[in-house]
């Protein structure tokens, strides 16, 4: 006779009746089970498709007709039908996905407002996203009790959310021009909004909205397309030649992000945000400012705004902005690699066709694919596989007319097994 502890190691010939019962009753669910497995495993990735683009789970007759569909199609169209028309995408994955490009902190917990409807707006409307740097868009709301959207202040859309508003039932889109200074031929999208010019128009050289532009559109900062290879030829008098009395700062450093920032931010020249420094120290009733055709600034003489001029003493000699001409010297040299489109000249005049130099190129696609893949798949990419993907991405982005709809539902079926 065996020992219990040998009928314990040996399981399956243990002598015991009440072990091989339980045992034989294991086995046999197990089979029952085996033909369902692969829908449960659908139904899975399904809720995962939904959790990750809505950001809650779905409920039982969603994930049912979720799993209908990608067996009738496939998961894109199920990730398409139903998790990107979820409210909690407009309301909550969107928001919180364009709200760090509003502020120079990258913080995430700041109130609704114009730039970030505008983004909600147009990914709802499958609009072509490079309009996103040169359209005349802006996304507005309505409801009881909630204030007219104003160009003074964000009460509008800290009302909106503040009611709990369904963001992709209500938002409905008109012109920038038509409610703000900013005419059409100067409006550049969400460059152009309040809660742009508020935070990187505000005081300063306008350098700031060139640079969170690159940096939240292009996946680029500063540092990264530093090149002191590029002609100096446009930089501000405010930029020292000798920083700290030595030249070679300024040759081995400062010039690399100036040579090509300068003459880009020129398109911003007539721009400023203009508010009560003294009552509103912080810019909370503000408003876009933008000099039109004939509205001359009295410390340049011109249409350029004063902020244009600020420290001319530091560097007499360099460059004195007089229009909002830009160029883009970055089409030569490393920086080529960021991928301009070869049909567009590379210059131009104003904010609206520089952003659409920045809107059309390579780099701008790839970053709106990435942080998406990041969003959804809760990491950036890491590996050669996940690369691939991206680039696919990328391609599908394209072909779809830009439509970033697309590109969420594409990022959540490849990430559904995580």
């Amino acid at each position: 006779m065996k020992s219990t502890a040998a009928a314990t190691r040996g399981g399956f010939d243990s002598p015991r009746p009440g072990v091989r019962v339980l045992l034989w009753c294991m086995i046999a669910a197990m089979a029952w089970l085996t033909p369902m497995s692969s829908y449960a495993t659908q139904r899975d990735q399904a809720k995962r498709i939904y959790d990750r683009i809505a950001g809650v789970p779905p409920d039982a007759a969603t994930l049912t007709n979720m799993v209908s569909e990608m067996n009738a199609t496939n998961a894109v169209n199920a990730a398409l039908i139903y998790a990107t028309q979820a409210p909690e995408f407009y309301n909550v994955t969107l928001k919180n996905w364009a709200a760090p490009w509003t502020n120079r902190d990258d913080f995430v917990f700041v109130p609704l407002d114009d730039y970030i409807a505008t983004v909600i707006g147009m990914v709802r409307d499958d609009a072509d996203f490079r309009e996103l740097l040169h359209g005349n868009y802006l996304y507005t709301g309505s409801g009881a009790g909630i204030p007219a959207y104003s160009p003074n202040n964000n009460n509008h859309y800290e009302a909106l959310e503040n009611a709990g508003t369904d963001l992709q039932a209500n938002l409905q889109r008109t012109n920038q021009s038509q409610v703000s200074d900013v005419p059409d031929g100067a409006t550049a999208g969400v460059m152009t909004t309040r809660s742009a010019a508020k935070a990187f128009f505000i005081d300063g050289t306008n350098r700031a909205m060139f640079r969170f532009t690159m940096k939240n559109h292009m996946c680029n900062d500063m540092e990264q397309v530093k090149d002191t290879t590029r002609v100096p030829d446009r930089i501000r008098q405010d930029v020292s030649r000798s920083p700290g009395g030595d030249s070679r700062i300024f040759l081995n450093n400062c010039i690399g992000c100036h040579s090509g920032m300068d003459p880009m931010a020129q398109a911003f020249a007539y721009y400023d945000y203009v508010y009560d420094v003294v009552n509103d120290p912080d810019g909370m009733n503000g408003a876009i400012r933008f000099n039109d055709t004939g509205e001359i600034d009295a410390v340049t003489g011109t249409r350029v705004v004063s902020k244009y001029f600020n420290n001319n003493a530091t560097f007499e000699q360099g460059f004195i902005t007089t229009t909002n001409d830009w160029g883009n010297y970055w089409r030569a040299g490393p920086n080529m690699l960021l991928g301009w489109d070869s049909g567009l000249p590379g210059s131009g005049t104003g904010a609206k066709s520089m952003g659409r130099e920045l809107a059309n190129s390579d780099a701008f696609a790839q970053c709106q694919v990435e942080k998406v893949f990041a969003n959804v798949c809760l990491r950036p990419p890491q590996d050669s596989v996940d690369r691939g993907q991206v680039d696919a991405m990328v391609t599908s982005f394209r072909t779809s007319g830009f439509n970033l709809k697309q590109v969420f539902a594409e990022s959540a079926v490849y990430c559904m097994g995580d």
